[in-house]
Order: C-alpha cells, then structure tokens, then sequence
C-alpha cells in the first residue's frame, strides 16, 4: 500500500484534545495529529525516535526541560527516552514520525 490518502485514516483519540490518524511502514509509524486548542499531552517518554512537524497552528514543546514555541515549517527532534510534553496554543495539526513502529498506536 504505498498510496495513502490520509483523509481516509480513521481520527483516533488519545488523549483529551489529541486525535490522531497512524501510517506504519515495517519500520515506522506516521502520526498526524488534529489538536484542539489549550489540549496538553502530559510529559512523557519512551524509546522510539521521534519527529515532530507542525502543519498548522502553534504547539508549546517542552523537551528535556527546554520549552520552545512551534509553528509551521519547524520542527523538533525527540531521541530515544527523552521526557517531552506539550500543549496547542491553538487548533493545531501536528506530523509525527516514529521509529521503531508504534505497536500502542495499531
């Protein structure tokens, strides 16, 4: 399936305000976020490789205990176990890549 219209991808919640839609290749899972504004994703950690791409909106990042402010065209690299949270200054969408695949996010 290389060909995915993501629209098509059905929204799922994760946590209150965070709905997002998962792509995974062998390696990889692909997240796009639909984030209502002031939602907070609590800080958290694990071991996959992360990026985070905003697409619309601002997004609050705080990643091992540095806060910066993200609007479209920036990014942020998470590695492995790093504590990371943050929270939608506004409606936002969010592109994430992790690797390893995403098993929690089938």
């Amino acid at each position: 399936m290389p060909f995915i219209d993501v629209a098509t991808v059905p929204a799922r919640p994760t946590v209150p305000g965070f709905r997002g839609r998962f792509i995974h290749g062998e390696r990889m899972t692909v997240a796009v976020w639909e984030i209502a504004a002031g939602s907070v994703a609590p800080v958290h950690q694990h071991p996959h490789e992360q990026t985070i791409v905003v697409l619309s909106g601002k997004f609050e990042l705080t990643l091992a205990g540095e806060t910066r402010v993200l609007a479209p065209g920036l990014m942020a690299v998470v590695p492995s176990n790093v504590p990371h949270g943050g929270r939608a200054l506004a409606d936002c969408q969010l592109l994430d890549t992790f690797s390893p695949v995403r098993e929690d996010y089938r």
